[in-house]
């Protein structure tokens, strides 16, 4: 039986085969690239005002509303249970996109599109449950690029629940703390384990990173199709929606598969990646301003989407890597919802018609400007960590000739 157990442990590839296949279909979604166009048809007979400034923000607030309860009860429930909630939102999701007609009902579609999207997180955080950590970059590749999953050695569910204080036989004989409310004691528990993920350096400045581009990438996708109908009116003309999101899906699953076989110094090298790519989404979205072109624009959005998948792959493992295995939801969890806050700002702001409604052409402006000072933000770090480790080895040398 022990043998067994072994065996069954050490083996990762019924897990990454469930998993790329959950991965797989969940994400499968053709029709998207053709979302804002279906809305505006005459089956939905929406304008692209509503679409754009009453339908597509609901999305944004419901999963920031949504993100923060479904990590805490990921924390306590585990991952499959979240994982079927998810699938249950698409269900939802779908049925009221196929039926359901007017503002209010898209609205509500939209709500239970922002559940489905706050449930990733324990896909994710499932993975590293289920993998030792010397898979961590290679197993991260495999489940962007199935995604855009996998994971693999399984583990007792059984064995990852912790216990975050002194244990029983630790206390016999000592006095008895009064007990504190459940919801107190979650609360401080939470507090404690933010505080020791977010103290390590590294860490943090890669979670800034997160927490920033993701904000900015999920703002482009939500409104990467208005964009195009601007440039090109899909009731007169051609649209190739459908071809370039595939093809982006396509450079998105490539590159994130190739960062499992990537071997770097990520300490040295992992910002100047983040600033490096970071400058071309930035020049991708300014190209996306400034052009009339469509197909110059749909060129910049695959360049933007490639970058983009490169670099969350990389961060993603990063901080698996350094983290605890009951700290994954928590961790992805809690920079997805500060991306989501910077990302409802954005919304607010410049979408929607409480702030400045700008025009979709001038939105994609913001969003360049916006990459831009992300990546002066992670270039200038990486040439002060660079030019520290060469002053730290320059003094090191000198150090041992004297000697």
């Amino acid at each position: 039986m022990e043998c067994f157990k072994e065996a069954s442990s050490r083996s990762w590839i019924y897990p990454t085969v469930i998993l790329c296949a959950n991965g797989f279909f969940s994400t499968m979604r053709p029709s998207e690239a053709f979302l804002t166009p279906y809305l505006a048809g005459p089956d939905k007979n929406l304008t692209i005002e509503e679409v754009t400034n009453q339908i597509f923000p609901v999305w944004t607030y419901s999963y920031l509303a949504l993100l923060i309860p479904v990590f805490l009860i990921t924390d306590y429930a585990r991952y499959k249970p979240i994982i079927i909630l998810q699938g249950l939102g698409f269900i939802v999701t779908w049925l009221l996109l196929l039926f359901a007609r007017g503002v209010l009902a898209m609205q509500l579609m939209e709500f239970f599109y922002g559940m489905v999207t706050a449930t990733e997180v324990a896909y994710y955080a499932y993975i590293y449950s289920v993998v030792s950590t010397e898979h961590y970059q290679r197993v991260t590749g495999y489940c962007r690029s199935i995604t855009l999953g996998a994971a693999p050695p399984a583990v007792d569910q059984t064995e990852r629940w912790r216990w975050t204080g002194p244990r029983p036989e630790q206390l016999a004989g000592q006095p008895q703390p009064r007990p504190q409310p459940q919801a107190l004691r979650v609360l401080v528990q939470l507090s404690k384990d933010l505080r020791e993920c977010y103290s390590s350096r590294k860490l943090l400045y890669w979670s800034l990173w997160w927490a920033l581009a993701t904000a900015g990438f999920n703002q482009v996708i939500n409104y990467i199709q208005v964009l195009w109908d601007f440039r090109a009116p899909s009731h007169s003309a051609a649209a190739y929606n459908g071809a370039v999101e595939a093809i982006a899906t396509f450079l998105g699953s490539a590159t994130s598969m190739a960062v499992g076989y990537i071997k770097l110094n990520w300490d040295l090298s992992g910002e100047l990646a983040l600033g490096i790519f970071s400058a071309m989404d930035a020049g991708s979205l300014f190209l996306m301003h400034f052009t009339n072109n469509i197909w110059a624009c749909y060129a910049g959005y695959l360049a933007f989407k490639a970058c983009y998948m490169l670099l969350i792959t990389i961060a993603t493992f990063q901080i698996a890597v350094n983290l605890s295995m009951e700290r994954y939801a928590l961790m992805f969890g809690f920079n997805n919802f500060v991306a989501l806050v910077i990302q409802t700002i954005l919304t607010i702001t410049v979408v929607d018609s409480i702030g400045l409604g700008l025009d979709i052409s001038t939105q994609f402006l913001i969003y360049g400007s916006y990459f831009t000072v992300i990546a002066g933000i992670f270039l200038i770090r990486s040439i002060y960590t660079i030019a520290s480790i060469k002053c730290r080895t320059t003094s090191a040398a000198g150090a041992s000739t004297d000697h």
